[in-house]
This record gives structure tokens, sequence and C-alpha cells, in this order.
């Protein structure tokens, strides 16, 4: 299908050094559009990124209910090889649940140099999910659950509705994730926004709980809902992720 315009995936192949690369994965019915003021950022700094536009996502949420959590991850590995073969190290940033791709790919991936949260979901919370194994079956879609902006007049493209296959398939993706989360090593930076329309708390708490890192930095963004990367925060958000790498990059 063709892709909708403004939700292309993104690449930059840095002109001077090569040393690290940053991976940045978007969320659940959104594109690379959410994540491109940080991706420009990195690439003002002329730091090497990868964001892929995630099988299903940036065409319709008719399309998005044919692809399944494996498929998004073996797009991440792609890029991923594709940044480990040009780069010594290489970062995984994600958001929403991209954030829960970019911690899966730190547990398969212990040479993943640290991963940048933002709002990042391992879980849902919702009464109709005991009802999703059924309901999928018959009901394609519900309402969506993007655009959760504090911002007036931002949008981040997402889809109009929620395909409900493609959420039962993201909820295996959480689950396996869940796991296997302390098998997570790697210097983490991760944002949570005060108040999150679409990710729980809880979600955040148990990636914190859970994790082995060490090195861990949590950030409350108290002026953005859950696309805090096109929010009131983003600012900070950039700073601190510029800062981030330029450390693991040494």
């Amino acid at each position: 299908m063709v892709t909708t315009p403004g939700t292309e995936e993104y690449f930059y192949d840095a002109k001077g050094s090569k040393a690290i690369g940053v991976l940045l994965i978007h969320g659940f019915t959104g594109s690379p559009f959410s994540l491109r003021p940080v991706a420009d950022a990195l690439v003002d700094s002329d730091i090497t990124v990868r964001v892929p536009l995630l099988p299903g996502h940036g065409t319709s949420w008719q399309e998005m209910n044919r692809s399944t959590w494996h498929q998004w991850l073996e797009t991440v590995k792609t890029s991923y090889a594709e940044l480990s073969a040009s780069c010594d190290k290489v970062i995984a940033l994600g958001i929403s649940m991209g954030g829960g791709l970019a911690l899966r790919m730190a547990i398969e991936h212990a040479d993943i140099a640290g991963v940048i949260l933002i709002n990042p979901a391992v879980m849902i919370k919702d009464p109709l999910l005991p009802l999703l194994p059924a309901l999928r079956r018959v009901l394609p879609s519900v309402a969506a659950i993007g655009d959760d902006i504090k911002k007036p007049g931002v949008t981040e493209h997402a889809y109009p509705r929620t395909p409900l296959k493609a959420v039962h398939s993201m909820l295996e993706l959480y689950r396996d994730t869940r796991q296997n989360l302390d098998k997570v090593t790697q210097p983490v930076l991760l944002f949570n926004s005060t108040i999150d329309h679409v990710v729980p708390r809880e979600s955040t708490e148990i990636i914190w709980k859970k994790i082995s890192s060490h090195d861990k930095e949590k950030v409350m963004l108290r002026n953005s809902y859950h696309v805090a990367t096109l929010d009131h925060d983003a600012p900070e958000i950039i700073q601190r992720s510029l800062k981030f790498v330029e450390r693991l990059s040494r």
C-alpha cells in the first residue's frame, strides 16, 4: 500500500565520525513522524540514525490488522543491523510500544550500548481487555488512541481507529517482554509524563523495578501527555537524550 505522506521511514548517515548510531522506534498506530524532532536533533549533531516505519503503519488501520509484533520486531532488527554495520555503538530509543520494542532489542542484543524510553509500554489497561480474544474476531477496530498531546493544534498523524487484531498481537509482545526485563543491563534514560491517557504509570513502574541496569535515570515530564516528543517537553527530551548519547559515545 502507499505510505501516507509524512509517515515515511527516515534515515541519516553521519558525515563525520560514525562511532555511534541511534535506532528510533515509533509507537502503536503511529509513525516516524512522532520522533522526527528527536531524530532531526541527532542529525544536526551529525549522528547516524534509523527511524523505520513498522509494518502495517503509515497506511491504514485495516492494513495494520494484518501485521504482527514479530514483523514489527524484524523490521527493527533490520535497521539495527544496518547501524551495527557502520557504527561502533548503537543506542535504542522508543516511544510507547516503540519503548517496548527497544527493551526487547536490549534483551536480545546485549551489545546495544544504551536505551532511551519515552512513556514506554509493556502493559495497558482497559476493562474490555479480557474480551479481546473474542472481540477481535467480530469487531475490527475501536476508537483511536492517538494524538494524546497537550500542546494545542499538534497531531502525530496516527490512525483514526485502533485495530483490534493488532492490539492482540501487541499484548503478546508486552507479555513476553515483561517476563524478560531482568535481562536489560544497559544504561537506561526513561522519560515519563505525569499525565498520560494512553499508557498507565504501572508500565513505567514495572520497567523501573525489573530491569537490571545500575546506570538508570528517570525524568518526569510535567507539561506533556503521551506523545511527549511532539509536546511542550520535547526540548528537554532532546537535550537530555543528546547528552546521554554523547556520554555513551566516549
